[in-house]
């Protein structure tokens, strides 16, 4: 089994670090004008509230294992942040939920033969709703990490990058600390990427060289103005993300990508109370979807079929590998 390695964050907040994995408080993007937005090859993502979902069909007997407390009442309750584009976020009418997280919660509803009943909560929230049982699973670009893995189990979806953007016009491009030194880097607070960021300042500072200097915004629109406007050289953010606002503009690219579990590796995963053996149930569920090639088609319909996984595995406590 492939070594999953710590992604906690610096933070005193217990639930804080359980919840922050990619891009906590980001707001969702505002709204376009247009029902569809072509990327720079040419495609088109639909942003609409009417996404004729990719959808698989009832594998009974995965249905029938499901657990009855979760499955009495035919629905499956997901929770999403809808604060990332293209993972999820709103779509034109500014309040249907859509992206890759919406659309593989869906396959996952439909191979167990349930209804999606989906949630929009917090970053902040969702740790101790899941605890409860409020929710079922959370799809929101969840890593696996060692704090996490105390409360939670796992069902692998996707892998787990963070992307360096800059203006188009930048020379910078980023691999390592040294590519920092001396950049105003914006970046959440509490999550895995301002974990790398300190650790490579830290690097920085060992060796006698400039500190990157990290900036904070309160949403994700005020960021890519900053951004956009030069007040700042670099954003880190989950790297669908990046990847998606390079596609739609032509005043941003992707200078940078790295593992959200540096120097290791993490994955994406949804994540389910820890002990109701609902994981496992999801996690056959993505590998009949990946078998079927309706996950495959999620990925490619969002752009992210680099990030796809060739198997999906159930992590909990008790063969977690990290550290």
């Amino acid at each position: 089994m492939k070594k999953y390695a710590v992604v906690s964050t610096l933070t005193a907040l217990g639930l804080l670090s359980l919840a922050a994995c990619a891009d906590p408080g980001a707001a969702a993007p505002e709204a376009s004008t247009s029902t569809e937005t072509s990327n720079a090859e040419g495609s088109t993502y639909n942003t609409s509230p009417e996404q004729n979902r990719i959808r698989t069909k009832v594998d009974q007997k995965l249905a029938d294992a499901v657990p009855e407390n979760i499955k009495k009442d035919g629905k499956l309750t997901v929770a999403t942040t809808a604060g990332s584009v293209p993972l999820s976020f709103h779509a034109t009418d500014e309040k249907t939920v859509i992206g890759t997280e919406v659309d593989l919660a869906q396959l996952v509803a439909d191979n167990l033969g349930l209804e999606l009943d989906l949630q929009i909560t917090s970053w902040e929230n969702w740790p101790l709703k899941t605890e409860s049982g409020e929710f079922e699973a959370v799809f929101s670009n969840v890593g696996v990490n060692a704090d996490r893995v105390k409360k939670f189990d796992f069902a692998t979806y996707r892998a787990a990058y963070m992307g360096f953007e800059a203006k188009a016009d930048s020379d910078i491009t980023v691999k390592g600390a040294a590519d920092i030194a001396g950049k105003k880097i914006a970046v959440g607070s509490g999550t895995n990427q301002e974990k790398i960021l300190l650790a490579w300042n830290k690097e920085l500072e060992d060796k006698g060289q400039k500190p990157a200097e990290l900036q904070y915004y309160s949403s994700e629109a005020d960021t890519i103005l900053a951004l956009s406007s030069g007040r700042i050289d670099l954003n880190i953010a989950p790297y669908p993300s990046t990847v998606y606002r390079e596609n739609q503009r032509d005043d941003l690219k992707v200078v940078g990508k790295i593992n959200a579990g540096w120097p290791n590796e993490t994955l994406v995963a949804a994540t389910t109370k820890a002990g109701n053996h609902l994981a496992e149930q999801i996690t056959a569920a993505f590998n009949e979807t990946i078998e079927d090639g309706s996950y495959a088609k999620v990925l490619d319909r969002w752009n992210l079929s680099e990030e796809g996984l060739k198997k999906s595995e159930t992590i909990t406590a008790s063969n977690y590998k990290g550290k």
